[in-house]
């Protein structure tokens, strides 16, 4: 109990400063994953929940419009996979992106663990975490406009906290960075195409579609 109560104390500092106190936080969070090694699973596991519940209510409650009076919405048994391969995929693509920086680490001034890695990516993509919570109501252009902000966040927090995290000059920071940026991109991409590429062609979506009155 007590370090279960220690966990979820330190990863709600650790979440809060994110965003009030990004240029400080890092310090504090390399702290802790060396005193603690995979202290970020809670942190992980826990939040990346949020996009993938938000999805399945709003996806099962609200739907979504295609036509004038009509609202389209997935059963409860196809919204649950679709939202169990979500998560699945918010956790394989923060390892494998905890992996790649692992073995980028190899150039860094000091070379961090697999965990003290998968860690760092997983506190980078907080913001597509919160971004989940516009799963709550399907809609294209609120998808993109929260997604992107979302995005740019990263961004900042990636390229603010991997130089101070790595215990790297802040060049050599800025163009490691860079080049996790890149990778980031390419993994985001391909485990989301896959993901509604397995979900829609093996398990085969199923919608229900009520007209209104």
């Amino acid at each position: 109990m007590p370090g279960r109560l220690y966990l979820e104390v330190v990863m709600s500092a650790h979440f809060v400063r994110l965003f009030t106190q990004p240029n400080f936080v890092w310090t504090d969070i390399r702290k802790d994953e060396e005193a603690h090694p995979r202290h970020y699973l809670a942190h992980l596991l826990v939040l990346a929940l949020i996009p993938a519940v938000c999805l399945f209510i709003g996806t099962t409650y609200v739907g979504w419009s295609l036509a004038e009076n009509e609202t389209v919405k997935l059963s409860a048994a196809s919204a649950l996979q679709l939202c169990g391969l979500l998560y699945l995929s918010i956790i394989v693509g923060v390892v494998l992106m905890g992996l790649f920086i692992r073995w980028m680490s190899r150039t860094f001034d000091s070379r961090p663990t697999v965990n003290q890695c998968i860690g760092f990516a997983a506190y980078t993509v907080t913001p597509f975490f919160l971004a989940g919570i516009a799963g709550l109501y399907p809609s294209r252009w609120l998808a993109i406009t929260v997604l992107g902000a979302a995005s740019l966040y990263s961004t900042f927090l990636l390229f603010v906290g991997l130089p101070i995290f790595m215990h790297e000059r802040k060049e050599q920071g800025l163009l490691n960075a860079a080049s996790v940026w890149g990778v980031g991109l390419l993994v985001l991409v391909t485990i989301l195409v896959e993901m509604i590429l397995l979900w829609f062609n093996y398990l085969g979506p199923e919608y229900v579609r009520v007209t209104g009155v």
